[in-house]
């Protein structure tokens, strides 16, 4: 089986990434003094969790649609 490489970031990295981001936007919410900056921060938070689990479902997908490719590989192959 050839290797393919990719110049996208793996999910699980990129999804860590936005909780991370998420966690900040969260923690800069609650220093802020001004409503309407919380309230930024807060959509921000809730952007980047959505995101992350986004990510993580695309990832769980992909690796459901690998292995269902991989069966099947091993199946044509025995034939």
């Amino acid at each position: 089986m050839p290797l393919i490489f990719s110049r996208r970031p793996p999910t699980n990295t990129t999804a860590i990434f936005y909780r991370d981001r998420a966690r900040q936007a969260e923690s800069d919410a609650s220093t802020a003094t001004l409503d309407n900056v919380r309230s930024r921060f807060l959509r921000a938070a809730k952007a980047w969790d959505e995101m992350a689990t986004r990510a993580e479902k695309t990832a769980e997908r992909r690796s459901v649609n690998e292995e269902a490719k991989h069966l099947a590989e091993m199946d044509a192959s025995e034939d």
